[in-house]
This record gives C-alpha cells, structure tokens and sequence, in this order.
C-alpha cells in the first residue's frame, strides 16, 4: 500500500509541473478554468487507476490437501 501513495504523490506533482508549465506558456488563460479542472481531475484519476493496477502482488496461492 505504501508504494501506491508514493506513486500517487509522484503523479500528482507531475499533474503539477504540467499545470505550472501551460500556466507560464499562456495556455491556461485560453483554456478557462472549467476546462482546466476537468482536466486535473480525469488526470488524478487515471493516476489513481494506475497506482492501484500496479500495486501489490499478484502471485498464485497453492493449497496442499491432505
């Protein structure tokens, strides 16, 4: 578990970098507010999906019967 939030607090500073790099480029003032939020928040969740689908293991369980 502790990997996905690690994983998770990497992805939402990327989201940032993207933010505050479109912010200086000028793009975010085109774009308007509505969109941009819509944008981070589809963003955070496919980080989201991404940190649980590669979290934890996924080995076969074998159980011996006697």
């Amino acid at each position: 578990m502790k990997w996905t939030g690690i994983f998770l607090i990497g992805y939402l500073i990327f989201i940032a970098g993207i933010l505050a790099a479109l912010w200086k480029l000028g793009i975010l003032a085109d774009v308007g507010i509505a969109w941009t939020l819509i944008g981070v928040v589809v963003a955070i969740g496919i980080g989201i999906m991404l940190a649980v689908s590669n979290s934890g293991s996924k080995d076969n369980i074998e159980i011996n019967r006697k």
